[in-house]
């Protein structure tokens, strides 16, 4: 499997998406996605997008191949200085993190293109590596993965997820989500020992992304050590 995700990264791009037409590329793909699944009801601009879309503290992130988008992540990177994301108003709990100066990685909104899926393509692995490394660039102490029961034991079996909360109603959603969580800086060795194509691939240049420091938004736990991703 690691040698078809390097295979897949060397096809492939990511893209930080801060201009209209890019996320309107992202909403559009979301909704085709969670409407193929029954989880959204019908709308006549065929777009899914929400309020914590335009938060200051989130990041957009796609995989592109072709130059079309084909997966996308929807990130919130929470800290003392900004504490807002879909799932911390579901999962109130988590404050109790940020109330001990933790950081908190939100991922949400994980979507693959249905024809893609189809082709076997090993997007769902080039996708996820969207917020490990995320976690390492921030230097996260806590990430959450609001997921349906069906793709729990994904998370658990590849990131070292553990289930926190049971599940609960999500906006705009049909079906419930649990809450699963993972504490990153104790997890990171065993994964990347386990599946290493989650960590940075040096040999395809194009497999790193270029996050956002996010000045004045979010800082960084006490104990931080800076990784690049």
């Amino acid at each position: 499997m690691n040698q078809q995700v390097i295979d897949a990264l060397k096809h492939s791009r990511y893209r930080l998406l801060t201009d209209n037409e890019g996320l309107e590329d992202v909403y559009r793909l979301r909704y085709n996605c969670y409407h193929a699944e029954g989880s959204i009801a019908d709308n006549e601009r065929c777009i899914m997008s929400d309020a914590f879309d335009e938060t200051e503290n989130c990041i957009h992130v796609a995989v592109e191949m072709d130059g079309e988008i084909l997966a996308s992540v929807r990130l919130h990177v929470m800290s003392k200085l900004c504490a807002t994301s879909p799932t911390l108003d579901v999962f109130p709990e988590i404050a109790d993190h940020l109330a001990r100066e933790e950081t908190v990685l939100d991922s949400t909104r994980f979507v693959i293109d249905p024809m893609a899926r189809k082709q076997r393509v090993p997007l769902h692995f080039l996708a996820l590596r969207i917020p490990f490394l995320a976690t390492m660039f921030y230097d996260i102490d806590l990430a959450l993965a609001p997921v349906r029961a069906e793709h729990t034991a994904f998370y658990r079996r590849y990131l070292g997820y553990e289930l926190a909360l049971k599940p609960r109603s999500y906006p705009g959603l049909k079906k419930p989500v649990h809450l699963l969580t993972a504490k990153v800086r104790e997890q990171r060795a065993a994964v990347l020992a386990r599946t290493p194509v989650f960590g940075p691939v040096d040999d395809v240049p194009q497999s790193n992304i270029a996050f956002p420091k996010l000045t004045g938004v979010y800082a960084r736990p006490k104990s931080g050590r800076p990784d690049a991703a």
